[in-house]
């Protein structure tokens, strides 16, 4: 398993006090053990890259963009046009913001831009000096993508928030509360792991058929239920449905399926929890 380090772990311990400042309304979100913060921070890498070094410069078979890091951040060329959110440019500028020092062809604003044309293209020079450094490199600052991952989850929250009317704000901030807040550190690992896996649904791009899959839509889905991550999950095996019967044909997106179906159960207390080290799920399946 991949170290976990100090900025990170104290960033979850701080992220429960802010959930909890935020409401207004709910008890104090128990705050992580150390035990928890580590397996947080390993579980992300897992679900993303089966924690494998070379996992960490990807380009899956039927995608149009490389996936890298620890989160499979998206990366797009120049003009590329594409539904999912691109996410890697954000954690280049997350670098600058911590002052980490990036590899020198990632540094000047105009190298922000993937410079692979093509898969093929991209696959060849896997064992290239620039690919080779780049692995190194994010091998080395998974801290960072971690905390970037994280603060993901602080910004959306509220902006999610904002989408409900004002009679039902209230009752859905205490309930995305009372998640984050259920078996520890399982609640609050199933919310910063969705929005990164599938998104907030907040960006008009990422639909099919004019319906999102982000967890603005599990939180309206789950909406009628009880809080629980049991109905959380239901609701995101829902939403995922959904999304595959809308999905253009030619993207065949049932065979990704089963697998953001085992991803969904690692939010689950045991005996789900059993099985976290056996779960290989990539991300060819944004």
């Amino acid at each position: 398993m991949p170290a976990i380090s100090s900025s990170f772990n104290r960033y979850l311990w701080i992220l429960p006090g802010w959930l909890s400042l935020i409401s207004g309304a709910l008890a104090q979100i128990p705050s992580f053990n150390e035990e928890h913060t580590q397996w947080l921070g390993e579980q992300i890498f897992l679900n993303e890259c089966g924690a494998r070094f070379e996992c960490l410069t990807s380009w899956n078979p039927g995608e149009n963009f490389p996936s890298l890091g620890i989160g499979h951040f998206i990366w797009y060329q120049a003009e590329q046009s594409e539904p999912f959110e691109e996410t890697f440019p954000g954690l280049l500028a997350f670098y600058d913001e911590q002052q980490v020092a990036l590899p020198v062809w990632l540094r000047e604003p105009q190298q922000r831009e993937s410079p692979w044309v093509s898969r093929e293209q991209f696959m060849a020079q896997q064992d290239s000096p620039r690919l080779r450094e780049l692995r190194t490199f994010l091998a080395a600052t998974k801290d960072v993508q971690s905390d970037y991952i994280s603060r993901r989850l602080e910004r959306s929250l509220q902006e999610i928030l904002r989408r409900f009317q004002a009679q039902q704000r209230a009752e859905m901030e205490n309930r995305i509360y009372s998640l984050a807040s259920s078996h520890p550190p399982l609640g609050l690992y199933a919310l910063i792991d969705y929005v990164h896996f599938k998104g907030t649904g907040l960006n008009q791009s990422e639909r099919y058929r004019d319906q999102g899959w982000g967890l603005l839509q599990v939180l309206q889905q789950m909406q009628s239920s009880a809080v629980s991550l049991e109905n959380f999950v239901a609701s995101a095996e829902i939403v995922l449905q959904r999304r595959v019967d809308n999905a253009p044909v030619e993207r065949n997106e049932q065979r990704w399926l089963a697998g953001w179906v085992n991803r969904l159960q690692t939010y689950l207390p045991l005996p789900s929890l059993l099985s976290l080290s056996s779960l290989r799920s990539g991300s060819s399946d944004h």
